[in-house]
């Protein structure tokens, strides 16, 4: 039976596409959206490292068993089967591939989706440049011997350019070098280099944007001899509408917020409530990846300069901070997490003074306090460790949340514009939908308690009474605090004498 094709569906007919980085949480979404959308693609292939004594084989069968697989089992399960695993690993030479594997890879592949990286803004330089500037030389390397090569899509992000007032569309020249610093990191002992990572960041926040910008310069230098396009996501939030609404599978960005908050674990955070949020939903940012390709090919002269794509909310779809934060506490109030820590009223603040001395009271207190109780009764400690965590999450994201962003994205809103209707109903990427962004939001919180908490829905009843619950203790703990505080205020400056 012939099936009547868009056109981005046609440019995929027959295609391979290979994906580094298809086990993170935009890579599932990737590879589910290209089998299901793509459905006439000859073949994916992606590379999986073994973890936790899990061959790659059986990670992508536990893959296959996630929620935002089902749609293509009930509709197309054949396309599960145009799915090819090898094991590679983009710390390793070549990925890891070998033999046949690199023979395959090289001989048939179309398309490169390099998405692999290590996240970990607080994470050692070392790490980071292993990762994500090695590691996109390493993924250059094995692309460069395809033979049917017609796009490498680099992902990198839309904050790698962040001493720039506004964002443009562009690769920004720096400074360092890729090269020296890849020689810097292999042969300077760990000790030395973390010693002098906080001069070589500058004016970077943390080693990941550091780290993707060099990155970005290295797949520039490559595009005269190469088809190699940039592609910058902002803060990737959970999906929209597809492959589920309100699908994610990590406590990452707005998420892990949402939920230390919501449980009471994060009782203050530093945000600029005037700023805009800078998100993108994951489906709107998938769908971007998969046009691109298309959209390359199709133009009859290739750019002067590499393509470069930001892929960010558009402006007038954009909520300052502070709304963000009034609707969160109104939707949890609604749609509430079981058994929370403590009443969910965080404190925001750009004062870093007053934030601390929360932290102090209302973070690491409690934390020894439940520790101590813990091995009083014998039981394993693990709040300290907890609050370590959050402590260090709460750092790295205050850079992003206190200060201001402007990103340009003509190229991005380019792609939506100019596909045909067909292509827009599949591809979706429209920014003026009907839904308003507190319904996204829901879906948000859904999504949240669904698939990361593993939370019933029909349990939403009790936790809104265990919230009043915590409201009136939460009340009743303040009063006291601050009557005691009062009390013996005024006993020591003799007031209360005077009584």
């Amino acid at each position: 039976m012939t099936v009547d094709l868009s056109p981005v569906q046609e440019y995929y007919k027959d295609k391979t596409i290979f994906i580094t980085g298809a086990s993170g949480f935009m890579g599932k979404v990737l590879l589910e959206k290209l089998l299901y959308s793509c459905h006439s693609l000859k073949e994916v292939i992606i590379i999986c490292r073994p973890k936790r004594g899990k061959t790659p084989e059986t990670r992508l069968e536990e893959m296959f068993k996630l929620p935002i697989f089902q749609r293509i089992k009930d509709e197309r399960p054949h396309m599960l089967k145009k799915v090819t695993i090898y094991q590679g690993d983009v710390t390793f030479d070549l990925l890891g591939l070998s033999g046949d594997s690199l023979k395959h890879v090289t001989e048939n592949t179309n398309i490169v989706f390099h998405m692999a990286a290590t996240l970990k803004l607080e994470g050692n330089l070392r790490d980071a440049v292993d990762m994500n500037l090695l590691g996109t030389r390493r993924a250059l390397n094995v692309a460069k011997q395809m033979k049917q090569l017609e796009a490498f899509i680099h992902l990198s992000t839309a904050f790698c350019n962040c001493d720039q007032e506004v964002m443009y569309e562009k690769v920004y020249d720096f400074p360092h070098k890729p090269e020296d610093l890849m020689r810097l990191a292999e042969w300077m002992d760990v000790k030395t280099l973390d010693a002098i990572t906080p001069d070589l960041l500058k004016p970077h926040p943390n080693t990941y944007t550091y780290s993707k910008r060099l990155a970005e310069l290295l797949v520039r230098d490559h595009y005269e001899s190469m088809p190699v396009i940039i592609a910058r996501p902002s803060i990737v939030s959970p999906a929209a509408y597809e492959p589920l609404p309100g699908w994610v599978d990590n406590l990452n960005g707005p998420t892990g917020l949402m939920i230390g908050c919501g449980k009471g674990v994060i009782r203050s955070v530093l945000v600029n409530q005037k700023n805009k949020a800078e998100v993108i939903p994951v489906d709107y940012a998938i769908n971007g990846l998969i046009v691109i390709p298309y959209e390359f090919n199709k133009q009859a002269k290739r750019p002067a300069n590499v393509p470069v794509y930001n892929i960010t909310n558009a402006d007038h779809r954009k909520m300052c901070m502070g709304t963000v934060v009034e609707m969160s506490k109104r939707i949890n109030k609604q749609i509430p997490f079981n058994a929370g820590l403590w009443y969910p009223d965080p404190c925001v603040t750009t004062n870093t003074f007053y934030h601390n001395f929360n932290v102090a009271l209302f973070h690491w207190l409690p934390a020894y306090f439940l520790d101590f109780l813990m091995l009083l009764l014998g039981q394993k400690r693990f709040m300290l460790r907890v609050q370590e965590k959050i402590s260090t999450g709460l750092g790295v994201l205050q850079f992003f949340t206190l200060n201001a962003w402007c990103f340009r994205s003509d190229n991005y809103a380019s792609l939506w514009n100019k596909l045909n209707e067909e292509d827009k109903a599949i591809f979706n990427m429209n920014m003026d939908v009907k839904e308003t962004e507190e319904e996204y939001m829901i879906e948000c919180a859904k999504g949240a308690r669904k698939f990361i908490l593993k939370e019933k829905e029909e349990d939403i009843p009790k936790a809104r009474l265990h919230m009043k619950i915590q409201y009136v203790v939460d009340v009743v703990c303040k009063t006291l605090i601050v009557g005691f505080f009062f009390y013996y205020l005024l006993k020591w400056t003799g007031v209360l004498a005077l009584f």
